[in-house]
């Protein structure tokens, strides 16, 4: 009887099986060994193979909770508006109050992306934390640009408290942008098509007069100058990116190195000693050099990271198979609950679909991983990203690019299956107090 052929691609399953960290629970799995491999990380970045995904959210969750609780990280960064995460910090810390205008976090579209149970699960466990530890009180903050009238305004409210005269220089400067602050894609194309002039010099120039002015300002007040200066930070680069997306620029890189440098204002902030936990989609996350966005000339934020911090960053990826996800068939659209197609024969995801285990840790970082399984992962192979829009339909070309996972990645988090994230249809699902940052304006 002739013996059964072993393929390398059986072997590598194989050894990813035996190398796998099995995740039998997300609320109840032990995650001391991924704790070790951490070690002294200043910045944990755990990423997302979709915006819509429960699993992904809730062991993000699981994993904040236990760096916060044993490792002492000081905030959580997140791909969100600063204005609205704002709102949220002020929630979980009982810190400033939010603005006197009625205000909802995450109201925009793609709100379900943080208006939803398992976040809102997170943002109540954290405010309880922090009750409990008012001498370590963790932040939430965003690392986002879109939220150019929201930040202009914050700014103008800011500089109305503390320097007036300045206030009048930043309605000056902002009056450029104004007409266009409800629909800025509107102003990037009026700018590049000369039907309206560019205000970069604007925006720019009264950024720096802020920065300026840091040792004015720093009077007590060291977390509202923090503030201000974000918000006039994402008017400037929103500026940018608008104007980059009829300008044939890449706009890509622009948002990216937004988050990157909101995300060294909150290091600095924080103190010399501070970690910080970033969530974030894989996209943004995982080493951008690793993947087909190189070729495109793009970089991410996950890049950044790595070039700065080296290995005192740590990077976790996450992928699924098959399952549903909250997602919207077109920009603008009504979220939907879409079944996500079995993963195509030639990705990571079909392959980690094989392996015996349905859900589990795959350390990648050399000094963890199995050899054998580092160096069969190498070979570059296809890698699913949804993010806000999911075409099932067009899956090939649309939510697919090629990646090298352990260059891309120190860490694989895999779900085999998965479901779709609930949305916050205002306070349907759970009743909120009135303040609430996600409860429901009735206005």
């Amino acid at each position: 009887m002739r013996a059964k052929t072993v393929s390398v691609a059986d072997e590598l399953v194989a050894a990813v099986g035996s190398a796998a960290d099995p995740i039998p629970d997300i609320e109840t799995v032990n995650l001391t060994d991924l704790l070790r491999r951490i070690g002294d990380a200043r910045l944990v970045l755990l990423g997302e193979a979709s915006h819509g995904t429960s699993e992904f959210y809730q062991l993000r969750q699981r994993i904040t909770r236990e760096l916060i609780e044993r490792e002492h990280f000081r905030f959580v960064a997140v791909e969100a508006d600063w204005p609205d995460a704002a709102l949220v910090d002020a929630y979980v810390r009982r810190g400033r109050q939010a603005p006197a205008e009625p205000s909802q976090a995450f109201s925009r579209f793609p709100s379900w992306i943080w208006r939803n149970l398992d976040v809102l699960e997170f943002v109540e466990w954290l405010r309880v934390d922090n009750d409990r530890n008012p001498d370590l009180k963790v932040a939430f903050h965003g690392l986002d640009l879109y939220s150019l009238s929201e930040s202009m305004a914050q700014v103008l409210e800011y500089l109305e408290k503390i320097d007036p005269q300045l206030a009048d220089l930043a309605r000056e400067r902002y009056a450029c942008l104004t007409p266009y602050a409800s629909d800025p894609q509107a102003y990037g194309r009026a700018a590049v098509t000369n039907q309206y002039r560019d205000c970069e010099d604007d925006v720019v120039a009264l950024l720096k007069e802020l920065q300026a002015r840091r040792g004015e300002y720093l009077t007590g007040e060291d977390e509202a100058f923090l503030d201000a200066e974000q918000n006039a930070r994402v008017a400037q680069n929103a500026e940018q990116y608008y104007r980059a997306m009829y300008a044939g620029a890449e706009p890509w890189n622009i948002r990216d190195q937004h988050m990157f440098d909101t995300l060294q204002a909150l290091m600095e902030f924080h103190g010399r000693t501070a970690r910080g936990v970033v969530w974030a989609h894989n996209s943004h996350l995982g080493n951008a050099r690793a993947t087909s966005m190189a070729a495109r000339g793009e970089y991410n934020l996950g890049q950044l990271v790595r070039q700065a911090y080296g290995d005192a960053a740590y990077a976790i990826g996450f992928g699924t198979d098959h399952g549903t996800v909250t997602a919207a068939p077109h920009w603008g659209g009504e979220a939907e609950t879409m079944e996500v197609r079995p993963a195509h024969p030639k990705s990571y995801e079909r392959l980690f679909h094989t392996v015996s285990e349905d859900a589990f840790f795959l350390p990648l970082r050399e000094k963890h991983a199995a050899a054998e399984v580092r160096d069969g992962l190498f070979e570059e192979r296809l890698e699913r990203a949804i993010g806000v829009i999911y075409r099932p339909q067009t899956e090939l070309a649309s939510h697919y690019f090629a990646a090298r996972l352990p260059a891309q990645f120190d860490e694989y988090c895999w779900l085999d299956a998965t479901t779709a994230v609930v949305p916050l249809a205002g306070a349907e699902h759970t009743p909120l107090e009135p303040g609430h940052p996600f409860a429901a304006l009735d206005i």
